[in-house]
């Protein structure tokens, strides 16, 4: 495990790859900024409120998830068009979410004080419209498809689990049911993706590791981090053999974890999916 950054995120959270991008790309998201990697460089392009997920778009473009909606910007970030707020109460925001096989892009919300219940996962269609896909969420956290993109894995964290779902595009997500119950003592599961095998790595808030789970839930990997709030993860580099792996300060006793808040990197002898991509821009 491999520490790629200094600790520039407060909040560090949902990391992404795309190639025609300098380097990965992911948030500080109670800051409302992007962060992106170019080299040995970190560039910050300030997006909002609050920063909660990004996916490249399919014409070039990038989706993003804000405070309390969805927006649209230019493959640079430097020209951000919010679409509306998805509702208008302050206690509540968005936190993560992905794309689907099918070009839409989802994110999933929270209330800041994580009362119980408060958030929704919402859905963003190519033509700008959105639906509210599951609610009576608490911390609406990974979502990420398998390879054949008939299944999706979600967290909701407060659970303890990760849940799959049939997925189709008419259908969209059914069946829900428990797939990996995360042990206690470990960690709460965070953000997560799906490797090329299939296999499922989520990040373990409170757990300073990353998880590898088969589909049937059998844990085959950990990856052990010098941190203990490990937020997601995600595969990139021009092969998709590296998984970025970011982290946060929130919950840490000053000068304690002094890497908190760092982006990290693992190659853990297997590849990555590209990532979903949006069909509205």
């Amino acid at each position: 495990m491999d520490q790629v950054t200094e600790p520039v995120a407060a909040h560090g959270e949902g990391p992404v790859w795309a190639p025609e991008w300098p380097g990965v790309r992911w948030v500080d998201m109670l800051a409302g900024d992007v962060l992106e990697l170019d080299g040995e460089e970190v560039r910050r392009h300030h997006v909002g409120a609050v920063a909660a997920a990004l996916r490249p778009g399919a014409a070039g473009g990038v989706v993003l998830a804000l405070e309390r909606g969805f927006a649209l910007a230019d493959a640079a970030l430097t020209e951000v068009r919010p679409l509306g707020e998805v509702w208008t109460g302050a206690g509540v925001r968005m936190n993560d979410g992905g794309c689907d096989p099918d070009g839409r892009f989802y994110c999933g919300s929270m209330a800041y004080d994580e009362t119980p219940g408060a958030g929704a996962l919402y859905r963003l269609d190519p033509d700008g419209a959105v639906t509210t896909v599951l609610t009576g969420v608490t911390i609406s956290n990974g979502l990420a498809w398998s390879p054949d993109g008939g299944t999706a894995y979600y967290v909701d964290t407060p659970t303890g689990r990760i849940d799959a779902f049939d997925y189709t595009a008419a259908a969209g997500l059914t069946h829900r049911r428990p797939v990996v119950t995360i042990p206690d003592g470990t960690g709460s599961p965070d953000g997560l993706t799906v490797d090329a095998e299939g296999n499922i790595w989520v990040a373990l808030w409170g757990g300073g590791a990353v998880h590898c789970y088969t589909p049937a839930g059998e844990q085959v990997a950990r990856a052990e981090l010098p941190v203990t709030q490990v937020t997601a993860c995600a595969f990139g580099g021009p092969d998709l053999a590296e998984l970025y792996v970011t982290t946060s300060r929130q919950g840490v006793e000053e000068g304690t974890q002094p890497e908190a808040g760092a982006l990290f990197r693992l190659r853990p002898g297997v590849r990555g999916l590209p990532a979903h991509r949006y069909s509205g821009c």
